[in-house]
């Protein structure tokens, strides 16, 4: 028997800010009524400030659909990690750093993710010690990200990143800040896997669709990047 489709909403880059200025709550109750399930790719909050993660709490409450999530680099700005992860999953948020969560039959595996650039740019291990610590750090968030993959046992599965796994959706951003949005080595784990498609955002400008090498589906579901529902958010069918 064929299972029934899934629809996962999907957006990246709220940027809470503390002085309330926007508010999503009326978009989340339209993404309630479109869609199963809703993931956050990252940048959930502008500084990472608990004062900012309590407001999206907010607009999340009473929302009755589940929530999926990995942080992104504004969310460690203010080094408050720890007590912006315990807001969120008080609030109900599945927030993913290297664990899975299955809903719905779907498979989510989550990383935040880091720089480090694609394919024969992408930073190599060599140098000074600062640039081993970038490129160290870039390897253990892959590792993280296969850890997580090898945990799944289902036949649908949406990998959930902040930072681009390749070049293609980061596409329309200065090439200068290339290395910066993402690495190439999250799309290489990435298709040693069986995924559906992977979500991203981080690149407010880049293109909102590509492919790994592999084939597998990437989507920018950064909010600013343009869609082709004409929404901040994605709908994606799993």
């Amino acid at each position: 028997m064929t299972e029934a489709k899934v629809k996962v909403a999907a957006i990246a880059d709220l940027h809470i800010k503390e002085d309330g200025s926007v508010s999503y709550r009326s978009l989340f109750n339209e993404i309630a009524r479109e869609a199963d399930v809703l993931v956050i790719a990252g940048d959930l909050t502008d500084l990472g400030k608990p004062q900012e993660a309590e407001l999206l709490a907010e607009d999340l409450r009473g929302f009755g659909v589940p929530v999926v999530g990995v942080l992104g680099n504004h969310d460690y700005e203010c080094d408050a990690v720890e007590e912006v992860s315990h807001i969120l999953h008080d609030a109900g948020v599945h927030l993913l750093d290297g664990q899975t969560v299955e809903l719905n039959g779907v498979g989510f595996a989550g990383v935040k993710g880091f720089a480090g650039g694609f394919g024969k740019r992408m930073l190599g291990s060599f140098g000074e010690p600062a640039i081993k610590t970038m490129v160290a750090e870039t390897v253990s968030e892959a590792m993280k990200l296969e850890n997580a993959l090898r945990q799944l046992e289902t036949e649908r599965s949406l990998v959930v990143l902040h930072y681009a796994p390749i070049p293609a959706t980061v596409e329309g951003e200065p090439p200068e800040v290339y290395p910066f949005l993402g690495s190439s080595r999250f799309g290489e784990t990435i298709d040693r896997f069986n995924v559906s498609a992977v979500v991203h955002g981080h690149a407010h400008h880049g293109v909102h669709e590509g492919k790994t090498p592999g084939g597998v589906r990437v989507l920018n579901v950064a909010q600013d990047v343009e869609k082709p529902s004409g929404q901040p958010y994605a709908i994606i069918e799993l």
